[in-house]
């Protein structure tokens, strides 16, 4: 088996994913590179090869006869350089989130359907053994019908990870409440097999707002300066120029098949984990941790307050980053690559959930106002449904809710940012 040519655009810490892609003589091999910072291209050699082309502007690769390129650059880059290798038929692993607009994700999903090239986000979680165990159980009927899930996310490193570099600055990522978001909704949109259409939201930026150390990072990496010696919060130093986005930030969704969802994320708590509780007809699930160590509990007999759940599933964690997902990514872009039909992530679940997060952020900003979720075309969610080919059947209107009836929501509020 000849090794397909791949990519990628963007050294930063996720290149540890085209890292995990170079696999000479197996199938795979990276064969070009792109970064603006020379100190990162300088590197790459070390890492992949000396063979190895090396660019600066991502154009010098669309005609480097790749089979396929990775495109790990930060959030509001993704829209413009997906685009480019869409348009020139090179199959494109995009991170998430798609883009930090619904309307951008509507342009990349048009242009992988009218071009024909193969689009593949780097939704991670859906290979997390936590979030599949937690699938699994839900499938199989642990808690009967889901009705609704509450996601508490806690972004202890928040300070460092978030408001020092790019991040912190709206124009870069719409808001945190989307950029690490996307993760989390499209979690609870998997888990419950709906898509958010309306949402409302609270938030603000409460701590890191008040400090007023402020440095210009530009050529720095988070790798620099993250450290668990900075802390409590109010301690750190020189972030970022421009702060513009909340630290604290509270959602509520209505889905297409009537399950109600909220998820909370806060970039000032000790502790880094997500908490997932999901509620049936016949009991609920919680999860514990989400790497080594985690379990999944579920209570399905009446009571007052009890630890000891009625089951309770300990959740193997394989090696890897993100708890063994990130290998299971790219292994399967690389299959997706060279055979194409369906993936367990999704580019159309991807836009559902930077289109819930966009929404919310409107909500946010505009007093906690409702906001209508628009879903994508029909025929654009046929074809990406159908494997990324034409020729299927629009999908039917999103899942039909248990009570048979369609969801009353009037637009509560203006779409534009």
């Amino acid at each position: 088996m000849d090794d397909i040519k791949l990519g990628v655009v963007g050294l930063g810490v996720r290149s540890d994913l085209a890292g995990l892609a170079h696999q000479p003589g197996l199938g795979s091999r990276l064969v070009a590179c792109c970064d603006r910072d020379p100190r990162a291209l300088s590197g790459a050699r070390d890492r992949f090869g000396e063979d190895l082309i090396l660019a600066n502007d991502h154009r010098e690769l669309l005609h480097a006869d790749l089979d396929g390129v990775f495109v790990l650059t930060p959030d509001h880059t993704h829209e413009p350089i997906g685009l480019d290798f869409l348009r020139a038929g090179i199959p494109v692993f995009l991170e998430k989130p798609l883009a930090i607009t619904a309307e951008g994700c509507d342009r990349l999903l048009a242009a992988a359907r009218t071009h024909g090239t193969r689009l593949y986000v780097g939704h991670n979680m859906r290979h997390m053994p936590v979030v599949v165990a937690m699938r699994d159980l839900i499938v199989k009927g642990a808690i009967g019908q889901v009705k609704a899930i509450w996601c508490r996310h806690f972004v202890g490193h928040g300070g460092d990870f978030y408001f020092k570099d790019w991040h912190a600055d709206r124009r870069n990522t719409t808001s945190l409440l989307l950029q690490k978001g996307a993760h989390d909704i499209d979690v609870i949109h998997w888990l419950s097999q709906g898509y958010t259409r309306r949402v409302n939201a609270m938030g603000g930026l409460v701590v890191y707002g008040d400090i007023t150390s402020r440095r210009d990072r530009a050529g720095e990496r988070m790798t620099d300066w993250i450290s668990p010696d900075n802390w409590p919060p109010l301690s750190q130093r020189d972030l970022n120029p421009v702060i513009d986005v909340e630290d604290l930030s509270m959602m509520h969704m209505r889905l297409d098949n009537d399950v109600f969802a909220s998820y909370q994320q806060c970039h000032f708590t000790p502790d880094y984990w997500r908490n997932y509780t999901v509620i049936g007809t016949e009991g609920r699930l919680e999860n514990f941790g989400d790497g080594e160590g985690a379990v999944i509990k579920v209570w399905n007999r009446r009571s007052d307050y009890r630890a000891d759940a009625d089951l309770t599933v300990p959740v193997h964690t394989p090696q890897g980053t993100h708890g063994g997902a990130d290998p299971l990514l790219v292994q399967e872009f690389v299959q997706f690559i060279r055979e194409g039909g369906a993936t367990i992530t999704s580019p159309v679940a991807a836009r559902e959930a930077v289109a819930a997060g966009h929404a919310a952020t409107i909500s946010l900003r505009h007093g906690g106002q409702a906001v209508d979720v628009p879903p994508v075309e029909p025929t654009v969610a046929a074809y990406f449904e159908n494997g990324q080919t034409e020729g299927a059947s629009p999908p039917p209107p999103a899942q039909t809710p248990a009570n048979g009836k369609e969801p009353t929501a009037q637009v509560g509020g203006s779409t534009r940012m």
